[in-house]
Formats: structure tokens, sequence, C-alpha cells
């Protein structure tokens, strides 16, 4: 019988994330219509109000983003491959980047979805508390994207996991493109820290892209990898696959027992 792989410590600390992150979305959007409804006016101004909420989101994110400038065990190998300590040299010197190209189209695709909220915003249709849920929802989706199913990975970039994936690092400013146009000291500031560290994935992969490619970098060989998402995914899908197999069955029969 094959032996289950057991969740990784990388993993857990997504799934953790996700549950603190749909927590945070559930209580801002609460929040919203709260005020909204029962207060009007200016939303953010109203949340100000009792800025706990606020206060929670902005540390969270913040310090998540400044771990990302440093080598750490605790973040997933598509972000640390930046880093000289994860360079293990395969011995190739035949740099691949197959999804190198993509980049751009991804980059495009996003800026003109987030540029039609922005001329919403703009016109007064959106306020800056739906710009805020806008990107809470971003960041729910960030971590489904690593766990369960990637759109870029599978129309766009075709890379073969979250580990050789060459936006990886891009997250945080995608997450954060929405606040461009909350004219907040806190939401830029949140914006300009995720665009920094954009920029120095940017950099890092101009100066050293031996180290984004798995020909050369043996740190994003399978065998090197400490997060083991593929399998976790694949456990995944193989539960889906049996729950669509059972409930198949049961309606199969469930349709000959009527007869």
């Amino acid at each position: 019988m094959k032996q289950k792989s057991r969740i990784s410590i990388v993993s857990k600390l997504h799934l953790f994330r996700l549950i603190y992150r749909s927590i945070l979305f559930i209580l801002l959007l609460i929040d919203y219509i709260r005020f909204k409804v029962y207060s009007g006016g200016n939303v953010i101004d109203n949340i100000e109000k009792v800025p706990i909420i606020l206060y929670i989101t902005w540390t969270v994110f913040a310090a998540e983003m400044i771990m990302r400038f440093f080598p750490s065990k605790l973040e997933s190998p598509g972000c640390q491959k930046q880093f000289a300590r994860n360079y293990i040299k395969s011995g190739n010197t035949d740099i691949k980047i197959q999804d190198n190209n993509a980049t751009f189209l991804v980059a495009l695709i996003w800026l003109i979805f987030n540029g039609v909220f922005g001329v919403l915003h703009m016109e007064g249709v959106l306020d800056d508390g739906i710009m805020i849920l806008l990107c809470s929802f971003y960041s729910i989706c960030d971590i489904i994207c690593i766990l369960f199913f990637c759109p870029f990975q599978s129309w766009l970039m075709k890379n073969k996991c979250c580990s050789t994936c060459r936006i990886y690092n891009w997250d945080y400013a995608m997450m954060f493109t929405p606040l461009f146009f909350v004219r907040k000291s806190y939401t830029w500031g949140l914006l300009i820290l995720s665009v920094a560290l954009l920029i120095r994935w940017e950099v890092t992969f101009y100066l050293h892209p031996e180290r984004f490619s798995e020909n050369t970098n043996d740190y994003l060989q399978c065998k090197n990898c400490t997060e083991k998402l593929c399998a976790h995914k694949k456990q995944l899908h193989s539960l889906w696959k049996s729950i669509e197999d059972y409930s198949a069955k049961r309606i199969k029969r469930l349709k000959g027992d009527n007869h």
C-alpha cells in the first residue's frame, strides 16, 4: 500500500494563512456592510474610528513581506530560490526559463483588469472600502493558487509547480494593486513595500538568472523540495475524484431504485 505524504510545515503555514486571511476578509466585509448600512458617509473614515482590524491587517501583511526579504526555511522554495544560499549548482550552464516571456502577458492582463476597478473608483462607482475588500479577497486567492489551483500556472506560465514559478514574488504587489487608488498613508505603505519586494525579485532575476532555472539550480529539483505541494495536490485531486465517483454511483443507484 502506497504511503501518503505527510503535510509539510510550509504547507501547514499556507493553510494557516488561508484561515486567517479568510477571517480578516469576513471581518472587513462585516464592517463594510455595517458602516454602509447604519453609518453612511465615507467607509474608510468610519472604519478608522475602530481601527483594530486595520491595525491587525497592516501589521500581518507588512511582517509577511519583510520576512520575504530574507532567507527562511518557513517560506516556500518558490520565493527562496532568489537567495545565494539556495543556489545549488547542477553543473549545467544552460539557463532555461520557459515561462519568462509569459510574465509580460501576466503583468498586462493584471494591470488592465485592475485598471477597470480603478476607473470605477475614480468615477465614484466604487469606494475605498471596496478597494480594500478587493485586496483582502486577492489575498485569499493567492493562497488558493498555491494550495489548490493557479490559473496563471495552468493557462499562462505553464511552469511545473510553485517552486519554479517565475513570478512567485509578484504576489504581494498583485495583491495590493487596488491600494494605488486609496490615498491613505497605511495603504500606500503596504503598496510601496510590495513593489520594493517585486523590484528586489526582478533585479535578482536579471543579475542571477541561474538561480531561477531548474536546469542550473538543483534546489528547484523535486528531490530537494521541502514543500511537497504536488503530493498534497494529488491527494486532494484523488479525494475529489473519489467523491465524484461515489456521487455518480449514488445517483445511478437512486435512478435505478426509482425505476
